[in-house]
């Protein structure tokens, strides 16, 4: 086997553009680095880097093993990562952001309870509904709930529960109006949906016998933000499909009544965003730990549990 030390600076030379560059950040001699390089090269028998006074390029061979070299190298890094994790306390400060509604049913407890298991740990927790940026403003963990699937944000994600799609809206709404008895007249009634960036919005449901059902519909209020449509269902405003975290106190109060139990709908997926799987400091992979084993999978009874404990059915 080909010396590994002499691969690992091979990949650093590229990875910084030069000999120099690598040898600053290394803090190694530029000199030393470059006869390992050349003795990696000598022991292959073939150049990997092309070189002049001014400029230094791959060849293409240098390229396709530079690709292995470069995955050596994050391995190693990885393995160092797993030694470390295991010596290291959660400590330091972990910042947060999370819907209100989600903080308010499960997340300030998982919270709590993680705060009293890491005692060296702070947890800053930004409770906003709007979509943070994850990168600019420093998040280490950021909640989100969407309805699948899920937009490809670059950042990584793990997923933490399944919540129950509830069709939900104030009993005033109606008044002697008779409510629908079918998804299909939705598409008459005021109706409340997340903003999308096309002018067309769906609604799928499924029928008792297993019939897909499309439903398009003109809503009153776009947004992307659950909280809000909840507040607008509450007000009277419209028809909303909604996660059933959020719902079953309203639910439960009379302040909202279920349309539609026996159509099943799509569930939302709860789940954390992060910058990187790789690098995570301690006190943020215990977090995200914490959080994945504080919630149940699916979140939400049955719809048919949901129907009996609040008197729903369907009109």
């Amino acid at each position: 086997m080909h010396d590994l030390n002499a691969m690992y600076l091979f990949a650093k030379v590229v990875d910084h553009g030069g000999y120099t560059a690598a040898a600053r950040a290394l803090g190694m001699q530029t000199s030393k680095i470059s006869r390992h390089v050349a003795d990696l090269e000598k022991s292959l028998g073939v150049r990997l880097l092309n070189r002049t006074t001014r400029r230094m390029s791959l060849t293409d061979v240098g390229q396709t093993f530079y690709q292995h070299c470069a995955a050596l190298v994050a391995e190693a890094q990885a393995a160092t990562e797993i030694i470390d994790r295991t010596r290291s306390v959660p400590q330091g400060t972990v910042r947060m952001s999370c819907p209100v509604p989600l903080l308010e049913t499960d997340v300030a407890a998982i919270v709590s309870r993680y705060l009293l298991d890491n005692p060296l740990v702070r947890v800053q927790i930004d409770a906003t509904s709007r979509r943070v940026n994850v990168i600019e403003e420093g998040i280490d963990i950021a909640l989100r709930v969407r309805r699948p699937p899920l937009e490809d944000s670059g950042l990584a994600m793990r997923p933490l529960s399944d919540t129950t799609g509830v069709l939900v809206c104030s009993p005033r709404l109606f008044g002697r109006r008779p409510r629908p008895r079918h998804p299909n007249e939705l598409a008459e009634l005021p109706t409340l949906d997340m903003a999308t960036a096309t002018d067309r919005y769906t609604w799928e449901f499924r029928a008792p016998g297993g019939e897909e059902i499309s439903v398009t519909h003109v809503p009153r209020l776009l947004t992307d933000d659950f909280a809000t449509q909840r507040h607008a269902a509450l007000a009277g405003v419209g028809i909303a499909l909604l996660p059933y975290f959020m719902v079953r106190e309203g639910l439960a109060a009379g302040l909202l009544e279920q349309l539609l139990p026996d159509f099943g709908s799509p569930e939302s997926l709860v789940h954390a965003v992060f910058p990187s799987r790789r690098g995570l400091v301690p006190a943020v992979r215990a977090l995200l730990d914490a959080l994945a084993s504080g919630f149940d999978r699916p979140s939400g009874p049955s719809r048919a549990t949901i129907a009996s404990r609040t008197g729903s059915t369907a009109s």
